[in-house]
Formats: C-alpha cells, structure tokens, sequence
C-alpha cells in the first residue's frame, strides 16, 4: 500500500514538501523517501487535462510526457529515436514506414489488465491510439497530424505500418508529438471522458494522485523499459510533484525559498531580481542556482494582413521601414535582459537547418526614415498612421518599436486586447497588423514555411499574413518529395528568403530556452522545444 503526506500550510502552499511512505504488505516496516527522491515543480498556467489526446498546451505536454510514450521520441538535439518502436524502415518512394515494436513495454499497472495487473504493448494498441485522435467524437485538437497519412494497420503484434498520401521528410518528427502516445483501449473504454483524469501509460512515471488545481502526483514506474548508458534502469527519481500557484512571482518566490526545484522562462516580475542586465545569474544566487539557456524553436513577430485595403500596410516600403527601424539587439538588452537572439535573419529560427544570417533586418534608421518619406511623397498620405494589436505581455516590446518607428515619421497605435481576442481577429483577418509568435508543432522548418504558404490561408491554416507567391509555393510543394538533408535545408533557406523578401512579416527575435533550476539538481538538461524531460534528473542531499 501507498501513502501519500503532504506537509504545508493549505492556505497560503509555502514550504512544500513531499514525502513518500511505502508500507510492504502487512509488515509495520517502512522506507521513507524525502526531499532528494521528489521532484517538485509548480505549473503557474493549470494542467487541463492528462489524456494525451487533447496535449496540446506546453504544461499539459510536460505533464503527458512523463507518463506515456510514443512510437518514436526526439533527443536533445532534434535527433528521432527510437521509444516503444526499437527500428523502423522507410520504403524506397518514402510512402511507408514500416515499425518494429520492442518487446518489453508494459502498461502501468491497472486491475482491468487482470490478474497480472498489467500487460505488454502491441501494435493494436497503436492502431487504437491514432484512431482515437482521428475520431470526431473525441474531437482531438491533434487530428492535424495525420492530415499526410492514407492509412494505417497492424501487421502483426510487433509490427506496424503508416503508408503517407505523399513524401514528407518531417514524419517521425511529428510522431514524437504527445498526440501520438500510445494508450490502452480497454482503460480508456472503462474511464471514457475521465481518462483525463486516470491515465495509465508506459511512461516512466505512473499516475498517483491529482487534487485539481492543488497537487498533482506522479510516482516512479518500476517496470519501465529505458535503461541509462550504465544498464541502470530510469527513471531515478521516486516521485514528482506538481503545485498550481497561478502566478509566475509567486512560483519564483516559492523557488528562491528552495520549496520548488525549477522554474522555466524569464517573466518581468523576476527578470531584475535574479539576472543582471546582460543576463547572468546576480551573486546572492549563484550558491544555490544555476541558470541553462539554448536556443528555443519560438519565432516572435509582427505580421500584416496582405488582403487588407490599408495603403500603410499594403506599401513594401513602411514595412521595411518599421522592420530597420528599430534595434533589436537594444530590445533584446534592455526589455529581456539579453535573453534572446535578435532575429537578424529570416522567419526560421536559429536552431534548425534552413537558418540564414541575413543584413536584410539590420538596424539603420537613416534608411527607414527615407522610405517613410518616399511612401509620403508617392502615396500623398502626409501623416502615414497604422495600428499594431497585441496582448499586454508584449506591450512593452510594441511600445519599444512605436517610440523607435515615430522618431522617423509614423505613426503608430497599440490596441491591446486579451489573448483570446486576438486570436480570434487575426485568423479571420480582422487585424491589419499585429504581434504574434510561432512555436514548432515538430522540429523542421516546413512548420515555419507553413506560415507562408497560399493553401494555408487562414482560418484554415496558419497563414495569417494571406501572403502568397506562386514560387513560393512551387518550391514548398516540390520540398515533400526532396529525401536529401543537405538539398532540403538550401531549399528551405531560398523560401525563407523569397517569403521575407516583402516583409509580410518582421521578426523580432528568437527565443531561448532558460531554466533556473537549484544546485542540488542535476540531469534536467534543455532541448529546443522545451520538453520537460524528468527521467534521467537526479537530486542531492
């Protein structure tokens, strides 16, 4: 028997701390796990839901991963490899990929598997878990992924087979998405809607207790299949613990007093108070913290609407001019403490091939203000206005660029508005101009491309701008059927190039991933897509 105790003050969640006490059998003899065996973070933004079908916000993602797994998963360095399937095989048109399951994935344990209490994955169970995302009936946001697939079937119970519509070289890497976790038919036929809220995965942490908006609880799969360089079996840890303080302050607050193990991203409620302003760790933490930063697959932009009748938004030359106008570089250092990279080159961030440097961004005022005056000259607008719409998280990064932008001759209004609101105008073309931001759904840059492509106009894609180019186009199309890295990433840059070659878009930087984690933790590691990955994390006394 388990059982969990929670000591902290209910009211105010200060000085959170776990600790596990197994009892085996009827024996009063116990094993206590204290603070080095638990993980413990907190999810400021709430965990919806656990099925893995609906995972598509970043704190359900982290908390899905850890307790399910797909066919394939994604290294550190975007690299696919192997996780329930230990090979795979592409055929020579690249239309069917052919998987070999392991043989030693079980369920976590569940009295509905029966007398053994679990049992081994098939292909069957994969078979189920894709149709589940495909059913109109569950309405999975993820049912986008199989928009390439013709079909897929059970050959036999260690193999399975995906035959693909058309070529795309991206593939397994959107079979590393959480949408695509493997799961238990007779579980979720037993839980229905409250799987959600009762997952039973493979993953290398099972499911122990979740009062919703309080604490959630994983525990420690002994039966897990991934083994470490040194045949020991993962994960490490004995537990992980999740609290929901709703607000970033008071989550770093709780990580500074050492109640929470880590803290993801810099918010402007602590930014000042643990770096300096070219981004270090300030002294009074650098005994107890340390600090990890990459570079995160996160484009932040501003983008106009191509079929708007605005003469300010429609003219190439105001958008070079807001897009030189301002120095990102000054942007990045004084609004987020160096944290960041300016985006000085195109639409795909730095991080993945397709990447290109380019001086078609670099800052040069004297420029800009000679277009303005030319489109005032041409256009006989004396006084060009344009309005740029954005969410208050990023207000002050809009008043930066209107400050910067109206010291050369125009104009420009910041209408805030709530995240939903937005969202909402700028896929039915209702903003003329606006912030926005891209994260990779899966690691290639045809994701980012995707945003320039005419068939993606939105509201039925993510080509917000409604930017179109028949080359563009022409070449995205014929980039499917290229097998060859090297000729996939010139390609890619070339489009890159092409679509940004108007400013329908401005990029502003690309992110990074920063984590703040205590000293004592060790393991957690960074990738680009800020997965947060707990198997292979270790804690000291």
């Amino acid at each position: 028997m388990v059982k969990l105790h929670f000591r902290r003050p209910y009211i105010q969640l200060i000085g959170i701390h776990v600790v596990l006490v197994l009892t085996y059998g009827c024996s009063k003899k116990q094993t206590t796990y204290g603070d080095r065996d638990v993980f413990r973070y907190n999810e400021h933004k709430n965990i919806n839901s656990l099925d893995p079908a609906f995972s598509k916000d970043l704190a359900d993602i982290w908390g899905v991963h850890q307790l399910f797994n797909g066919l394939v998963q994604m290294d550190n360095q975007l690299n696919v490899q192997p996780a329930i399937a230990k090979t795979w095989t592409i055929s020579d048109n690249a239309k069917v990929y052919t998987f070999n399951l392991r043989s030693d994935v079980v369920f976590h344990k569940h009295a509905l598997f029966g007398p053994d209490s679990t049992r081994k994955v098939v292909a069957s169970d994969v078979e189920y878990s894709f149709n589940r995302i495909l059913d109109p009936n569950v309405a999975s946001p993820g049912s986008w992924v199989f928009q390439k697939v013709a079909s897929f079937r059970t050959v036999n119970d260690s193999t399975f087979q995906i035959r693909l519509k058309q070529p795309f070289p991206a593939f397994l890497g959107l079979l590393t998405m959480k949408y695509c976790s493997v799961i238990p038919p007779e579980i979720v036929s037993y839980y229905g809607s409250d799987f959600r809220s009762n997952p039973i995965g493979t993953g290398p942490f099972k499911f122990k207790r979740w009062e919703e908006n309080t604490k959630l609880v994983f525990r420690k799969n002994l039966q897990y299949f991934e083994k470490d360089s040194l045949g020991q079996t993962l994960p490490y840890l004995e537990a992980v613990a999740i609290t929901f303080l709703p607000d970033k302050q008071s989550e770093f607050l709780q990580f500074a007093q050492g109640n929470i193990d880590f803290v993801s991203g810099l918010d402007a409620s602590y930014k000042d108070e643990i770096l300096t302003g070219d981004g270090h760790l300030k002294p009074k933490y650098q005994k107890t913290s340390r600090m990890i930063r990459g570079p995160y697959l996160n484009t932040e932009y501003l983008s106009f609407f191509m079929d708007t009748k605005e003469a300010e938004v429609l003219s190439p030359k105001l958008r070079k001019a807001i897009s030189i106008g301002f120095d990102r570089e000054k942007m990045i250092t004084y609004l987020r403490n160096g944290i960041g990279i300016a985006a000085n080159g195109g639409f795909i961030p730095e991080g993945l091939p397709g990447y290109r440097p380019s001086d078609s961004f670099e800052y040069n005022p004297e420029l800009a203000k000679s277009l303005i005056d030319e489109f005032k000259a041409e256009s006989g607008i004396n006084r060009p206005k344009i309005t740029l719409s954005t969410t208050s998280n990023y207000l002050s990064f809009c008043e930066f660029i209107q400050r910067e932008i109206e010291k050369l001759g125009l104009e420009i209004a910041i209408e805030v508005l709530p995240a939903s609101s937005l969202k909402e105008a700028k896929a039915n073309g209702k903003l003329p101009f606006f912030r926005a931001s891209w994260v990779a759904d899966y690691p290639d840059a045809e994701n980012y491309l995707s945003l320039f492509y005419r068939n993606n106009f939105a509201p039925n894609g993510p080509n917000y701008s409604h930017y179109s180019n028949a080359t563009f186009d022409q070449l995205y199309e014929e980039s499917y059927v290229i097998s060859d890295p090297k000729e996939r990433t010139m390609l890619y840059s070339k489009m890159d190039s092409i679509a940004l070659s108007t400013y329908p878009v401005i990029p502003l930087y690309y992110d990074e991933v920063v984590r703040f984690s205590r000293k004592n933790v060790s393991g957690l590691g960074i990738n680009p897509i800020n997965l947060l990955e707990l198997k292979a994390v270790k804690k000291t006394d």
